[in-house]
């Protein structure tokens, strides 16, 4: 019998189980919640070079990221939804790793104006969230680790 290593198997265990389907349904809006925060943060970063303070490459790099970012998390938690086991790794790591991203090294205090950090922490906040849910009870016995 051929197999195909690149399909995605669907998991009747978590297409059955409600909670684990809220639990999704909670990622995508807080997917969506980051998507307008990251334009929130793009303006920032445009306001403060407006204000001629120092807005170092890091800021535009990430204020240019994080939209790209809020697609992917959006379509991993589809996948994952679906009953993809990769794409529930991988929307875990990413959430788990990725609020330490955002707040880089503009949090110091005295770095950016305080308006900015304040912008850059809500945006931290939704992907904070995603990441709890992640970790959830619920889903990690529809994506048991032995298999």
């Amino acid at each position: 019998m051929e197999t195909n290593a690149n399909t995605t198997t669907t998991d009747p265990a978590l297409l059955n189980t409600p909670a684990a389907r809220a639990a999704f349904g909670t990622t995508r809006v807080n997917v969506r919640i980051y998507g307008a925060l990251t334009a929130a943060a793009l303006l920032a970063v445009i306001a403060v070079a407006s204000t001629g303070h120092l807005v170092n490459p890091f800021m535009w790099i990430r204020a240019i990221l994080l939209p790209l970012v809020a697609v992917l998390l959006d379509r991993l938690a589809v996948s994952a939804s679906r009953g993809s086991r990769r794409a529930f790794e991988r929307l875990r790591g990413i959430s788990a790793v990725f609020p330490v991203a955002i707040a880089g090294v503009d949090l110091i205090p005295g770095v950016c104006p305080w308006w900015y950090a304040a912008v850059q922490t809500l945006c931290v906040l939704p992907v904070i969230r995603i990441a709890f849910t992640m970790r959830g009870a619920t889903l990690r016995a529809a994506f048991p680790k032995t298999r």
